[in-house]
Formats: C-alpha cells, sequence, structure tokens
C-alpha cells in the first residue's frame, strides 16, 4: 500500500558553498506530519515557496526504495518521501494523491538530479547510488494538504 513516508518543509537551505565544507545545522521541527500546499507557489514555510525561480520545482518527491537504508529527507533534501509509487517513472505525468484531505495534484515537472551534496551527506558514492532515482520536481495544481501516512495514488497523463 503506498504510504507518505516523511515530509520536510525546511525556511533554510543547508547545502550552501562547498560540499567540502559541510552543510549547516538543520532548524528544529523541519520533519514535519503534515504540509500545506498551495497552488502554483510550493509548500508553505519551505525555502522555496512562491519563488518565482522554482515554479516549476518548488515540491520534490522522492521514493524510499531509491535510498540506501537509513537515509532520509533529512539528507536528501526533497519535500515528500514515498512508498509504493515509482516517482522517478513520472516526469510529464500528474501525480494525484490524497491522504485524507482531498486530492492534491503535483504536476511532475523533471527528475530531481543529485548533486554532489549527496557524497557528503549520504556517504561516499551517494551521487552515484541516486542518479536517475533521484525523485522528481513537481509543481502543485491546486491547494490542499498532505499528511503522514497512507495514501490514494493517481497519475494523470499531462496533456
Amino acid at each position: 500500500m503506498p504510504r507518505i513516508v516523511q515530509l520536510l518543509a525546511s525556511p533554510v537551505h543547508r547545502y550552501v558553498g562547498r560540499p567540502a565544507d559541510g552543510p549547516l545545522p538543520a532548524p528544529p521541527g523541519e520533519l514535519v506530519t503534515e504540509v500545506r500546499l498551495r497552488a502554483e507557489l510550493g509548500i508553505v514555510g519551505d525555502r522555496y515557496f512562491g519563488r518565482p525561480a522554482h515554479r516549476a520545482a518548488s515540491v520534490t518527491v522522492i521514493a524510499q526504495e531509491s535510498l540506501p537504508p537509513g537515509v532520509d529527507l533529512v539528507q536528501v533534501r526533497r519535500n515528500i518521501l514515498t512508498t509504493g509509487i515509482a516517482v522517478d517513472e513520472l516526469v510529464g505525468s500528474v501525480l494525484v494523491l490524497d491522504s485524507g484531505d482531498g486530492p492534491v495534484s503535483l504536476r511532475v515537472n523533471r527528475p530531481a538530479n543529485p548533486c554532489a551534496w549527496m557524497d557528503v551527506t549520504i556517504g561516499p558514492g551517494g551521487w552515484r547510488a541516486l542518479r536517475r532515482r533521484g525523485g522528481v520536481r513537481c509543481t502543485p495544481l491546486n491547494d490542499g494538504t498532505l499528511r503522514v501516512g497512507p495514501v490514494d495514488v493517481d497519475v494523470v497523463v499531462d496533456s
């Protein structure tokens, strides 16, 4: 059964500068049990919310099956961690998630390619391990709420 495993809404960028310098400390409370999404803007309270340069990538989704054991959203800096959904195959579609508060539609625009930071936060080989499995960058098409737990999933071919 598909699930939302974790949600991250972080007000700060942690990966600034060179990976060799290490990430900035994680702010308290960035892992949450629910997020509010606004159409075309992103996740309320997240560092990319409402930023014009990130409208097509304001929400990121990654499959737990793509991650090495013990790795979560804190290391990969994606917003939504799912299980039971092959998110990397959905580019060009609309992913509809309903965790109990009504459907939230996400236009899946492009892959969320990993960067060199993954070798620091996950460990050596992290970047290579996530190539073609780093999740997807999405735009929310409607306002809504997502929660950790079971989720109904629908995939619509975007025309």
